[in-house]
């Protein structure tokens, strides 16, 4: 990799840093895994961490289409055929969330988006046995079907404990409403309720939004407005509705897609952005609120859509971290975050 142009870093021009664009080696990085393909469409996934064994660590990806389905990959691209979960009506997005009380128990679940039918579907993990009674209903009481199809998922986990989900749609307005907020508990029978408790986020009207990410530790909400930026708000509704910053609104050749974490401490780390028509990933510096390109990488999955990372060791391929990114011809990319990193990031 070449490191940045040391002019970018003369004494005079310090305060234009934000301008100095990195260096990018035009050579596509290798993973280290693809998945076993699946029926329809990959577009999303997920990755679920087994903190009793790593190495058992597991990531779920969407399938979608009508006749659509959750399928689930161990660490070496394998479909485990026993826990995928078939016939969902075009699920879009996945996220994982750990811990919510079920019958008084913590549990692992994974949520997707089933963009037909307007609902959540929620899995237990590892088991992916339903927990939402036949689905969780969203946008009720919007009309048209572009305002309640679903699209992006993210779970936001309080310090209290508190679980909400953060939900995204095919279309909504401009001001004050495309991403609703909701509260997540049991509902007394050990399967999920979702309660609406804010409704915000601006969009631009040029496309949609999909992807949205949550930094439970920092406390905020992204969302990719295709076309146009990254948007960052408060996670706590009670924090406000104000947007806080939008970056990535310049170099990127189509989409904004895919966003994803990579937590190198508590408050520090990397915003991961899919530049979908140019198939490469722009990083941005994670704390705060104003977020500086610090790399571009080029990535062999193509036209990707959605992706997630983890920082810990899970396994003697991934010992610093898994990358995971959707590719067009069905399939997961698995990355090393090595890999990734090169010699301009860091790794934990």
């Amino acid at each position: 990799m070449k490191k940045l142009n040391l002019f970018c870093l003369a004494p005079l021009a310090i305060l234009l840093l934000t301008s100095c664009k990195p260096a990018t080696d035009t050579t596509a990085i290798k993973p280290a895994i693809i998945t076993e393909a699946v029926k329809y469409d990959t577009d999303d996934p997920a990755i679920w961490v087994n903190k009793a064994n790593p190495a058992e660590s597991l990531v779920i990806g969407t399938d979608k289409d009508a006749d659509g389905a959750l399928y689930v990959f161990d660490l070496n691209g394998k479909i485990i055929a026993d826990k995928v979960v078939r016939g969902l009506k075009r699920p879009n997005n996945v996220d994982i969330a750990y811990g919510l009380m079920l019958n008084g128990n913590p549990t692992d679940i994974a949520i997707t988006t089933e963009r037909m039918s307007h609902k959540l579907r929620i899995y237990s993990l590892p088991a992916m046995k339903p927990v939402d009674n036949g689905g969780v209903e969203m946008f009720v009481g919007e009309t048209g079907a572009e305002y309640r199809d679903l699209m992006g998922i993210a779970i936001y986990t309080a310090k209290d404990g508190k679980m909400y989900a953060i939900v995204g749609r095919k279309s909504g307005p401009t001001t004050g409403g495309y991403i609703w907020q909701y509260l997540l508990g049991d509902d007394g029978t050990g399967n999920v309720k979702a309660t609406l408790v804010r409704k915000f986020g601006k969009y631009s009207g040029k496309k949609e939004i999909e992807a949205i990410a949550v930094d439970n530790e920092l406390g905020y909400i992204y969302y990719s407005d295709e076309q146009v930026g990254v948007r960052q708000y408060y996670a706590d509704p009670k924090k406000g509705n104000e947007q806080l910053a939008i970056f990535g609104t310049t170099g990127f050749q189509a989409d904004h897609e895919g966003l994803s974490i990579y937590k190198l401490t508590d408050s520090t780390g990397y915003i991961m952005v899919s530049d979908q028509g140019a198939n490469r990933f722009q990083v941005f510096n994670r704390e705060g609120t104003r977020h500086k390109l610090l790399k571009i990488a080029n990535v062999a999955a193509r036209q990707s859509d959605g992706s997630d990372v983890v920082n810990i060791p899970l396994n003697d391929t991934f010992k610093h971290g898994l990358f995971v990114v959707m590719s067009d011809d069905k399939t997961f990319h698995y990355y090393r975050w090595e890999d990734i990193a090169g010699k301009e990031l860091s790794v934990r």
